[in-house]
């Protein structure tokens, strides 16, 4: 073991070409333990509604409240379970690089927001045309993600706002902005993992991997991505699409 290590040392293409392999191996494991698991909890959802339906009435009141809490648990697992499938197939996507126009994007997501939630007045200002290169399925998807968690935390504003704009650096960085409820700052760290929550479930709905995909998306970019925020002061997400100068 001690003279793996230090050929890995010596060699650090090898070490790198390593990891890669465990992290494929990794994935792959995440990606066929989530999809194998779905199909058992099908069956325990399905005879807990079975028992709903045909036995509910013979229930007494805990009876009732136990089962509705193995139906709530089976649907929050297979949020979950589609989640890490989510994450899995991101890594596993082919990768091509085009030119594309990133508000087009932002519009088309928010466009499907706003036919979800009619009722809602929400402000969203985007910049006629915003030019860049990347992966169109990918980053439709990371941008869905970071406008979806914008739209979500701004439930309650009158009204909402979300900015989606780009600043002039090198590389540029781009940004989602929102005057939402915000986080506190001291658990940025959490911000980008799988199933991480800032907020009950109570509060907001969600599975916590939506954060967790753009993450991914940026790094398949070569990019980084990054929050700044405060409690109800709303939140703004920067992210670049390449590697600055210092890297």
């Amino acid at each position: 073991m001690t003279g793996q290590l230090a050929d890995e040392q010596a060699n650090p293409q090898k070490a790198l070409a390593a990891l890669e392999e465990s992290r494929r191996e990794l994935e792959s494991l995440t990606y066929t333990i989530a999809h194998d698991l779905r199909a058992p909890l099908r069956t325990i959802d399905g005879f807990a509604r079975a028992l709903s339906e045909d036995c509910g009435e013979e229930l007494d009141q805990d009876g009732r409240r136990y089962l509705q809490h193995v139906l709530d648990a089976a649907k929050r697992m297979s949020g979950m379970l589609e989640g890490l499938l989510s994450l899995a197939r991101i890594h596993g996507a082919e990768f091509h690089r085009v030119s594309l126009d990133l508000s087009k994007i932002a519009r088309d997501v928010v466009e499907q927001l706003r036919a979800a939630e009619p009722a809602r007045t929400v402000e969203v200002v985007i910049p006629h045309a915003i030019a860049t290169t990347g992966d169109p399925s990918l980053l439709a998807n990371a941008l869905e993600a970071l406008l979806k968690n914008a739209w979500k935390f701004t439930r309650g504003r009158d009204p909402g706002r979300i900015e989606v704009g780009v600043q002039s650096a090198d590389p540029p960085i781009y940004v989602v902005h929102d005057n939402g409820v915000g986080f506190d700052m001291s658990y940025v760290g959490k911000l980008f993992g799988p199933f991480q929550r800032l907020h009950s479930e109570r509060e907001f709905e969600g599975s916590g991997i939506g954060l967790a995909a753009a993450h991914r998306v940026i790094r398949r970019h070569g990019g980084r991505i990054w929050a700044e925020a405060a409690p109800d002061r709303g939140a703004s997400f920067y992210f670049t699409l390449e590697a600055g100068p210092e890297a």
